[in-house]
C-alpha cells in the first residue's frame, strides 16, 4: 500500500513496478477527489481512513509516497500511521540506483532512479534519497529526512531527522545539519547548520524569511 497519490506517489510506484518485487499495489489518500483515480495504472483505494482495513484487504506492507516542500513531519505521520495499522515499512530501490552493500538503509525508505549510497553510510527509517542523489561513505541520515534530485551528501556529514536537503544542494564533509533544518535548492553548506534552521544559497546562510 503506497499511502499518498501525487507527483512523488508516481516515482515510488514506478520504482516498485519495476523491481517487481510486490504482489499487489494499491494507492490510498487524503483527497477524496483522487479516489477511484489511479496511479500510473494502480488503483487509488480509499483515503486514509482505509489503512484501518490494511491487513484485512490482503496488504502487508506500506511506503510513504508523499514527498515534501520544506517540511518532512506529515511523510512522518503518514509513516506512524502505517505501522499503527499492522502494516511492515517496505524499502524500495530502484533498480538504478548504486547502493553499497556496506550501507545501513533504514525501513520504509525509498531510493529512487541513479541515486548512490556509499559504504559506511547510515540512512534512517522512511527517507527519501530522490534521483539522482549521492550520499557518500559514512554519512548519517535521520528518519524522515529528504534529500533532494541531485543533492550530494560528502563524506562523513550527516543530516538531522526530518531535514530536507534541495534539488542539487551540496554538503560539505563533516558538516552537521540539524533536525528538521531546510536547505535551498543549489546552496553549498560550508558550516554546521543548527536545528529548524533554514538556509540557501552559495555559500549557505540564514533565510530571514519562510520561504527558500
Amino acid at each position: 500500500m503506497v499511502l499518498g497519490g501525487g507527483g512523488h506517489a508516481k516515482v515510488v510506484v514506478d520504482s516498485l513496478a519495476a523491481r517487481d518485487v510486490a504482489e499487489r499495489i494499491a494507492v490510498v489518500d487524503a483527497d477524496p477527489n483522487r479516489v477511484g483515480t489511479t496511479v500510473l495504472g494502480y488503483p487509488v483505494i480509499g483515503d486514509d481512513d482505509a489503512l484501518a482495513d490494511a491487513r484485512n484487504q490482503g496488504f502487508g506492507c506500506f511506503i510513504v509516497g508523499l514527498g515534501a516542500r520544506d517540511d518532512n513531519t506529515l511523510r512522518a505521520d503518514l509513516f506512524g500511521r502505517g505501522r499503527s495499522a499492522g502494516l511492515e515499512p517496505f524499502t524500495v530501490i530502484h533498480p538504478s540506483a548504486a547502493v553499497s552493500a556496506h550501507a545501513r538503509i533504514g525501513a520504509g525508505t525509498f531510493i529512487a532512479a541513479a541515486a548512490a549510497v556509499n559504504p559506511g553510510a547510515d540512512v534512517g527509517d522512511n527517507v527519501i534519497v530522490n534521483t539522482a542523489a549521492v550520499v557518500e561513505h559514512d554519512c548519517r541520515i535521520g528518519d524522515h529526512a529528504l534529500i533532494g534530485p541531485s543533492a550530494t551528501v560528502l563524506g562523513a556529514a550527516s543530516v538531522g531527522a526530518l531535514a530536507l536537503i534541495g534539488a542539487g544542494a551540496v554538503v560539505l564533509p563533516g558538516i552537521s545539519i540539524g533536525e528538521a533544518a531546510v536547505v535551498g535548492a543549489g546552496a553549498v553548506v560550508l558550516e554546521d547548520i543548527a536545528d529548524g534552521a533554514r538556509v540557501a544559497g552559495v555559500p549557505a546562510r540564514p533565510l530571514g524569511g519562510t520561504d527558500r
